[in-house]
C-alpha cells in the first residue's frame, strides 16, 4: 500500500488544515484505490506566531510571461477572462459602478411604472433565502452577498443602463466574486478553480432571469472593456519584484528559513515509521520542507515528491535553500521530483532546468488570478491525475 504524505503550506491553520487534507485525500483516493493518506500538520507546533500578540504592527489608519498567449489567441481570452476576475474580487462591485456611470440621465417615471431594478432585488432576495447553498462549491457568504447587491445604492442606476438578461449575469458575477474574495480575506486554504467558479456564475445568471450561456469562458465584461489585459500582463512582467518584496512578507517562511531543524526531524520521523513506498506530496512551503528533508539525509522509502506552487527551486537558485547551494547538484538519494506549476501563479517556480532530469515540471491551470491561483490547486481536477498517475 502507498503511503501519501500530505505537508501543507504556509499561513494554514485548524480547522482549516483538516478540511485541506479531506480535500486532497478524497481527491487522491477517487482515482486510486488502497492509498494510506497520512497528513503532516506542521503549522501547530512550527508556524510562525505574533508572540507578543502583535504590538510590532503599526495601527491602520483611520482604525516572464510565460504561459501566456499572443492577443487575439485562445491563452489571451483566458488571461483576459483572470485579469477581469481579478479585479472583481477587488471589487465585486466594479461591473456595477461602470454600468451605472454609462447610464442615460433617468427622467420620471410614469405613474404606476416598476423600477427595473424592482425584479432583480425580488430574485435576489428569493435566493438569499436559500442560503449558501445555491454557490456551496465557492464557499460560505452568498446569503450575505445577495443581501446587500439587493440594497446596493448602484443596483437602480445599473439597471436603467442595461437590458435584463446582461442585469442578471452582472449580478451573477458580482455575487460569485464577493464570495471568492471573502474566502481569500480571510485566507481560506481551498479556491475553486475557474471552471467551477464559472459554473455556479451559470447557475446564479439562470435563477436571477437570464438564459444559461457558458458565463466564463470569453468573458467579455464591463471590466475588461475599461481595463483590458493590459494590466494583467504587466504584473506578469513585473514578476521579480512584486515575488521579492512579497516573499520576505510570510511568516511561516522566515520561520522555516531560520529555524526549520525541528520541522525536518519531525517529517523524517513520521516517514521512518511509514511502510514503503512513500509519496510527499506538498504545497508551497510544504515543498521545501519536503526537498530539504530529502536532500539532508537518505529517506529510502520515499520514492516520489511531488511539489505545486513550490518556491524550492527560486531558494536554491538565489542562495537561500538552507540544505543545498548553487551550483551543487540534488543528491543521488532524491527520488523522482515532479513539480506543478501553475503559469499565473506567482509563487510557482520551474526546476527541471535547475536539475536536468532530476525534476518534472508540469503546468495545470486553475483559471484564476495570483493570488487565487496559489490556493486553486487542491480543487483542479488534473493536479490529482497528474499524481495519482505517478505515485508509486
Amino acid at each position: 500500500m502507498t503511503a501519501v504524505v500530505f505537508i501543507h503550506g504556509t499561513g494554514v491553520r485548524e480547522p482549516g488544515f483538516s478540511k485541506l487534507a479531506g480535500r486532497v485525500a478524497g481527491g487522491l483516493t477517487a482515482l486510486r484505490d488502497g492509498l494510506r493518506i497520512v497528513p503532516y500538520y506542521w503549522g501547530g507546533a512550527h508556524g510562525a506566531t505574533l508572540a507578543a500578540g502583535g504590538v510590532s504592527l503599526p495601527a491602520q489608519a483611520g482604525g516572464t510571461t510565460r504561459g501566456f498567449g499572443l492577443a487575439g489567441s485562445p491563452a489571451a481570452a483566458e488571461d483576459d477572462t483572470a485579469a477581469a476576475w481579478a479585479a472583481l474580487y477587488a471589487d465585486p462591485y466594479t461591473e456595477l459602478a461602470l454600468a451605472a456611470a454609462g447610464a442615460e440621465p433617468v427622467v420620471e417615471r410614469p405613474p404606476g411604472s416598476v423600477p427595473p431594478e424592482q425584479k432583480l432585488q425580488a430574485q435576489l432576495a428569493a435566493l438569499a433565502a436559500q442560503g449558501d447553498a445555491p454557490a456551496a462549491e465557492l464557499g460560505p457568504g452568498l446569503a450575505r452577498a445577495a443581501t446587500d447587491l439587493a440594497a446596493h445604492p448602484l443596483l437602480g442606476p445599473a439597471a436603467d443602463a442595461l437590458v435584463p438578461d446582461d442585469l442578471a449575469l452582472l449580478a451573477a458575477r458580482s455575487l460569485a466574486a464577493r464570495v471568492i474574495a471573502d474566502a481569500l480575506d480571510a485566507d481560506a486554504p481551498l479556491v475553486p478553480v475557474g471552471d467551477t467558479r464559472d459554473a455556479v456564475v451559470d447557475r446564479l445568471s439562470e435563477v436571477l432571469g437570464a438564459p444559461a450561456r457558458g458565463t466564463g469562458r470569453g468573458l467579455r465584461s464591463l471590466v475588461l472593456r475599461a481595463a483590458g489585459s493590459a494590466a494583467s500582463r504587466a504584473v506578469v512582467r513585473r514578476r521579480r519584484a512584486l515575488t521579492e518584496a512579497a516573499h520576505p512578507a510570510a511568516g511561516d517562511i522566515l520561520r522555516y528559513l531560520s529555524r526549520g531543524e525541528a520541522v525536518r526531524a519531525e517529517l523524517r520521523t513520521l516517514v521512518a515509521g511509514l511502510e514503503p513506498p512513500v509519496a510527499l506530496v506538498c504545497h508551497s512551503l510544504g515543498g521545501i520542507i519536503a526537498l530539504d528533508t530529502l536532500i539532508s539525509a537518505p529517506m529510502p522509502q520515499v520514492r516520489l515528491l511531488v511539489t505545486a506552487g513550490s518556491q524550492g527551486p527560486f531558494l536554491y537558485e538565489s542562495g537561500s535553500l538552507p540544505t543545498l547551494e548553487h551550483p551543487a547538484p540534488l543528491p543521488p538519494h532524491v527520488p523522482d521530483w515532479l513539480n506543478l506549476y501553475d503559469p499565473r501563479d506567482l509563487l510557482s517556480y520551474l526546476g527541471a532546468g535547475l536539475f536536468p532530469g532530476r525534476v518534472t515540471d508540469i503546468a495545470v491551470d486553475s483559471r484564476q488570478p495570483f493570488p487565487a491561483s496559489h490556493s486553486a490547486y487542491w480543487t483542479n481536477p488534473a493536479v490529482y491525475q497528474h499524481i495519482v498517475d505517478r505515485l508509486p
